[in-house]
């Protein structure tokens, strides 16, 4: 089995070095092959000059470049049509998601699931009525209007099976209401808590 991590970057030059030295830890411990697919959204950082001293030295990593801030959704349908992966992992570039917790996602799919999202779970323990509290009801919503119960649907990191992904026309925030799509085309679905960090830069 080969895995895609898909990482829409947008001027997160100074996360680039610890964020691709997480994945490769988390990597090498699950085993398989994989591919590193970073999309440069229009960054005006350094950004684009870190990842391709990165891409120059790994040939597991493929680099996008947008010419302007096409925004998250754009940069991961990017990464979804050059993704060679049987697994598809979406990932956020600012350290926030820990890459380990993909190795528990992937044992979770095992079980038998398609897709496997992630639940920041303790996300704004600090902030409950000023950023919790509407979280909560957002995600409530959504589950009702959509069927599929999620806690975090604005959770980036989530796994995927190709099949139920490849081809989806993503489009606005689209990326966050991949796991209703997959469910109506009949993808088993089910999430599991992750861990969550403040941004260091």
């Amino acid at each position: 089995m080969k895995l895609s991590v898909i990482l829409p970057i947008y001027n997160e030059g100074m996360s680039i070095p610890e964020l691709f030295g997480g994945i490769t830890e988390a990597m090498t411990e699950i085993g398989y092959s994989y591919e590193i697919i970073a999309v440069n959204d229009g960054s005006k950082d350094d950004s684009a000059i870190r990842l391709n001293e990165i891409a120059k030295n790994r040939p597991e990593v493929k680099v996008i470049h947008f010419r302007v801030n096409a925004g998250q959704t754009a940069a991961i349908h990017a990464g979804i049509e050059h993704a060679t992966g049987d697994v598809l992992i979406p990932l956020d570039s600012d350290l926030e998601n820990d890459p380990k917790d993909i190795i528990r996602m992937l044992k979770k799919m095992d079980e038998g699931f398609d897709v496997v999202s992630g639940w920041r779970k303790k996300r704004w323990a600090d902030k409950k009525f000023v950023r919790k509290f509407p979280s909560i009801m957002a995600n409530k919503l959504i589950s009702y209007v959509s069927g599929v119960h999620l806690h975090d649907y604005g959770c980036t990191l989530k796994v995927y099976r190709r099949d139920v992904i490849h081809g989806v026309n993503l489009y606005g925030e689209m990326h966050r209401f991949i796991p209703a799509y997959a469910a109506r085309m009949g993808a088993r679905v089910t999430e599991i808590e992750v861990s969550h960090s403040p941004r260091k830069y």
